[in-house]
């Protein structure tokens, strides 16, 4: 895990996000003090971008409440997913 200020992180954003994007974490600091992390995005936040991309859910980008959140158009998400991880 790389760590970075913000001044440097806004000076090269593009090589800290390609890092990011390659799977690393970076720890941005202020004033050597931690105040946040840039993380890949999940494995499950791809799935369901590609569920979403294919029109088989529809989800708002928000963490699901429960059944009300996704709303499924063929097999239940979680047979999906388990399918998707083999």
């Amino acid at each position: 895990m790389q760590r970075v200020g913000i001044r440097g992180l806004k000076s090269h954003l593009s090589e800290y996000l390609s890092k990011v994007r390659a799977g690393e974490r970076i720890v941005v600091t202020d004033r050597g003090v931690e105040v946040a992390e840039i993380v890949p995005i999940s494995r499950e936040r791809r799935v369901m971008q590609r569920l979403v991309a294919e029109n088989k859910v529809r989800w708002s980008g928000s963490k699901p409440a429960g059944i009300q959140g996704i709303h499924s158009k063929g097999k239940a998400i979680a047979e999906t997913v388990v399918e998707d991880r083999r």
